[in-house]
């Protein structure tokens, strides 16, 4: 186990940064199912912490790219591990949201109308477009909802990427 650790951790393998893009794309391939699949379509507060994972995802490549030169690959993954936390923020916002705890962004009664479109362009697109909220969960599993659950994945992908920040720059 140490030795999985230490080949993980060691920045210069560029482990750390693959397993960070991989879980980023397992998350969003699951997000993307969710949606095109079982029919839920995201709010605004769901999209924001797709966001986060592309940016951590992002972030990682670059960290993978820069693997030899073990300080900025290091400040790359410590970018990407920010960005993990970022999404774990706004998961967390997003279950205080849908337990209403606390108002939503003005963002989230649902996506906003164009109102210079004529009346029957605009009655086409209220017709044609579904209408998230960000107050209801439309999925849980064991009372946690999508939001709750990406909190802890979010965060629990934070704590993993910054095992490798303590290493040395040799």
């Amino acid at each position: 186990m140490a030795a999985i650790k230490q080949m993980l951790t060691e920045i210069r393998t560029g482990y750390m940064a693959l397993f960070a893009i991989v879980s980023s794309a397992l998350v969003l391939a699951g997000a993307l199912a969710f949606q095109y699949i079982g029919g839920l379509y995201p709010c605004v507060l769901c999209m924001y912490q797709r966001w986060a994972y592309v940016t951590a995802a992002g972030f990682a490549a670059l960290a993978w790219i820069l693997r030899k030169n073990p300080t900025l690959a290091r400040i790359t993954l410590g970018v990407s591990s920010l960005s993990f936390i970022a999404g774990s923020g706004i998961a967390a916002f997003h279950v205080g949201v849908e337990n209403h705890w606390w108002e939503g962004t003005s963002e989230c009664q649902g996506d906003a109308l164009d109102l210079s479109l004529s009346a029957e362009d605009l009655a086409n697109q209220l017709l044609n477009q579904p209408i998230v909220r960000c107050d209801v969960a439309p999925w849980e599993l064991f009372g946690i909802s999508m939001a709750g659950f990406n909190v802890a994945i979010s965060l629990g992908l934070a704590i993993i990427c910054s095992m490798a920040l303590r290493g040395r720059n040799t």
